[in-house]
């Protein structure tokens, strides 16, 4: 009988099968080779076998690194700056210190180097990956928001999405296969589950095997064996480590309710009632008793009986202690009304389900909103034991890609794959002109067995006045000489650089060559870097500039759930002539007996837009700025 698996793991092994699709390794394949073309690995062994055999050199000229460079630093060249504006006048204030507070966290998670891994596997492998998340020790355990960047090769994603930034995928899944050891300094409360974990057989075929089988090598994959002296036999054991990302709707209410006044405002309420009720009797008082005069007089002069008087004085009584009863109401009423608070709170429908049981509620509950929201759920397996699964407080999945060319679906086209083609060309160009020089100069004999000494003839045949003897009664050796390449077939390399500086849109001129540039007028050379920007303009507005702003609102919701505390941050200045600033958040404010009534810049409760700064990670023409701030 097998051994019985969790369903929540069955299923995120499941998941994983799913994603390994034709298009997944196809695309890996392409990607790989793409990578090894940028690191200069770009002959098999085969090939390298073969063109020794031929006695051909082996060597490359790779034109490909300088264009990943140089797209790497125009990506790269600064860090990225975001911005945020405050909802409602009140999250002004707060909005202004989140830059600094995404500075902190950039700064203190290395940003810059990850950022700049990330762009080179966009360029080279087709996308890049940042992950934003929490690192719960740090601080003391009060928890650091923090920035990391996985490979590309261990992330699948729902083959299904067709939004730039996956966001509308059904998940994301990232896989490792890593030691038990090192799962249990990742995991320490965990080492029990892990060390009886076992692996999936069905799903430990990596990625690398299938290189293998296509014949590519590679500089990536890192060999995983059981031979490591870190830890023990039992700990060398390898494992797949799952981490899944899952949007998930959870039903919310937007309710609306009222808050009556406490019984020490209520008694307040009254006494201010019983006075201004007070103040109307008063006045009252004086009306009823110039009512009476003038009835007096008139009973006087014989113009109303005593009895009609006594009449009209008993309803004038009762009438005005029918008034100030009414307006004794009247003023509790609305003083009630303006102590009493209409509170707007989002609640999820469980919640609302057990509080409208509650019948004082449900007397105050003035109106409710039913809402669907997605929220992420992260399901972590190692083997074939679960972890745990629990629910983050971000809206967003927290992997943010970053495409080089994206084709509508989740596997993009690097920036190396077009120019693969080509450096294969110059590769071949220049293995056969060197070749056929090389066979100029040394040149290849046929003789008659017998008529040269073939050891004297190989080791001067090629030295310049060697008198090279033959044994007489033969024919003389006749040298085979290596036929003309075409003149065009030189030229061939020379089209082959310029097609590659046009595909890549990386000119020589970009890169300092001044060949071209060293006529040209000082305004003529501005246009050109203007114009020749604009491909990689377009790049980092439409795939760079939307991946980082989505790393910005990550990184804000992360933040506003994880900073709940009073915290100061100590935010370092780039420049080393500017002093480090202190930004302080959630200070907490006390009355006059000492007792916390609120907090001045309650971060978490604030509400602000990202948005990132566009071109702030592009790189500033000194000259040209100059020359504006002249102008």
């Amino acid at each position: 009988m097998g051994k019985k698996v969790d369903k929540k793991v069955q299923r995120i092994h499941d998941i994983y099968q799913y994603s390994r699709t034709d298009n997944r390794i196809q695309c890996e394949y392409i990607n790989q080779k793409g990578y090894d073309f940028a690191n200069d690995n770009q002959l098999s062994a085969d090939e390298k076998i073969s063109l020794e055999e031929q006695g051909m050199p082996t060597f490359t000229i790779n034109r490909i690194t300088p264009v990943v460079e140089m797209l790497n630093f125009y990506a790269t060249a600064n860090n990225p700056r975001w911005q945020a504006v405050g909802v409602t006048g009140d999250d002004t204030d707060v909005a202004t210190i989140f830059s600094d507070i995404a500075d902190y966290i950039w700064d203190g998670s290395n940003g810059e180097t990850l950022l700049s891994n990330a762009i080179n596997d966009c360029v080279t492998k087709s996308m890049g990956y940042l992950l934003v998340t929490v690192n719960p020790d740090a601080d003391r355990g009060m928890g650091e928001v923090i920035v990391q960047q996985p490979d590309p090769f261990d992330v699948y994603v729902d083959n299904k999405s067709r939004d730039i930034l996956f966001r509308d995928a059904a998940y994301i899944l990232i896989r490792k296969i890593l030691p038990k050891g090192h799962l249990i300094n990742l995991f320490p409360d965990s080492k029990r589950k892990i060390m009886a974990a076992s692996s999936n057989s069905e799903s430990y075929e990596n990625y690398s095997e299938k290189v293998i089988d296509q014949e590519q090598h590679d500089f990536h994959f890192k060999e995983m064996d059981s031979n490591n002296a870190v830890y023990s036999s039992k700990e060398n054991e390898l494992l797949e480590f799952y981490e899944c990302y899952e949007k998930e709707k959870v039903a919310y209410m937007n309710i609306f309710y009222s808050v009556p006044p406490n019984k020490e405002v209520i008694q307040n309420i009254k006494a201010e009632a019983a006075r201004q009720t007070e103040k109307m009797r008063v006045e009252m008082l004086v009306q009823f008793k110039e009512k009476q005069q003038q009835m007096e007089i008139a009973v006087s002069e014989g113009k109303m009986l005593p009895e009609r008087m006594q009449l009209e004085l008993q309803k004038e009584q009762e009438l005005m202690e029918q008034q100030l009863q009414a307006f004794n109401i009247e003023v509790e009423n609305r003083l009630q009304q303006e102590n009493s608070k209409t509170e707007n709170r989002v609640v999820t429908e469980k919640e609302f389900n057990v509080l409208i049981k509650n019948k004082r509620f449900e007397n105050t509950l003035i109106d409710s909103i039913k809402f669907h929201e997605d929220i992420i759920k992260l399901t972590c397996v190692v083997g074939d034991k679960l972890l745990y699964s629990k629910y983050l407080p971000i809206k967003q999945y927290p992997i943010i890609p970053f495409h080089y060319k994206w084709t509508g679906t989740p596997f993009p086209m690097s920036a190396v794959s077009p120019l693969i083609g080509k450096q294969r060309e110059l590769n071949k160009a220049h293995q056969l002109m060197i070749h056929n020089a090389s066979l100029g100069s040394s040149l290849r004999w046929i003789y008659e067995e017998g008529s040269v000494d073939t050891d004297y003839w190989e080791k001067y045949s090629s030295a310049p006045g060697a008198l090279l003897p033959k044994r007489p009664g033969y024919e003389a050796p006749v040298a085979v000489t290596p036929f003309q390449l075409n003149n065009a077939f030189f030229n061939l390399t020379q089209t082959g650089k310029q097609d590659m500086e046009y595909l890549a849109g990386i000119y020589s001129s970009m890169q300092g060559d001044i060949s071209a540039t060293q006529d040209m007028p000082y305004k003529g050379m501005l246009a050109m870097d203007e114009y020749g920007t604009r491909r990689i303009k377009y790049w980092l507005k439409h795939s760079i500039d939307p991946a980082l702003k989505q790393l910005g609102n990550l990184i804000k919701e992360y933040s506003q759930a994880v900073y709940t505390a009073h915290k100061v941050f100590r935010v370092v200045q780039p420049n080393a002539i500017e002093e480090d600033k202190n930004v302080e958040i959630n200070v907490p404010l006390y009355n006059d007996l000492g007792n916390a009534i609120g907090k001045w810049r309650d971060y978490a409760t604030a509400k602000f837009d990202v948005r990132v700064v566009a071109g702030s990670t592009l790189p500033i023409n000194r000259w040209a700025y100059l020359e504006e701030l002249k102008q």
